[in-house]
């Protein structure tokens, strides 16, 4: 973990919440805010791998902050809550995929949802790399598939022709089967 978010109010349980964070993560760099407008505004202009949510904030108690953060980042989440109300909070934020602390912070506890939270974010973002990847190689078939489309209408190609015909451009021109399909665009579609 890199950068790390603390949202919290009080000075005293944001010294100890820095404290654990340098404990787990010594070279892990901390931005401390005080405010839910202050997050949301720190959010906006940064990336952070963990935003921590000491509730209740001056301005907000806190879990419509972090339902906010689930939705619009890919940042994990930690809410740090009273224990009286942390079951409460935790059945409502589940679907986000925040997790919950209960106050007075235990740091085993703690450690361990830090970990995962870093575990489960490292995920997301391979997750996140495959489905650009997917979506991209999609984008190429849909090309290709046009430039068949375009052969098949304009010479009278069946699609096994427009398909054969790809292939040997790209082989004799030593090129993609994509850069040849979107040169067939060019020509044949205005």
């Amino acid at each position: 973990m890199e950068r790390v978010l603390i949202a919290s109010s009080g000075e005293k349980a944001t010294s100890v919440i820095v404290g654990l964070v340098k404990e787990t993560y010594p070279n892990c760099q901390q931005a401390v805010v005080n405010t839910g407008s202050e997050t949301r505004r720190s959010i906006a202009q940064n990336d952070y791998d963990a935003v921590l949510i000491n509730s209740p904030l001056s301005d907000e108690y806190g879990h419509e902050l972090a339902e906010h953060i689930t939705q619009s980042t890919l940042s994990g989440c930690i809410m740090i809550v009273k224990a009286e109300n942390s079951d409460e909070v935790s059945y409502s934020l589940e679907d986000y995929g925040v997790a919950v602390i209960s106050k007075p912070i235990n740091k085993k506890a703690f450690y361990d949802c830090l970990h995962l939270v870093n575990a489960s974010r490292k995920r997301m973002l391979g997750l996140q790399k495959e489905n650009i990847k997917l979506h991209k190689r999609l984008e190429e078939l849909r090309t290709i598939n046009r430039a068949k489309f375009a052969l098949m209408q304009y010479l009278n190609f069946t699609e096994t022709q427009a398909h054969r015909y790809l292939e040997k451009q790209a082989m004799d021109m030593r090129c993609t089967k994509l850069e040849v399909a979107k040169e067939v665009i060019k020509t044949y579609e205005p």
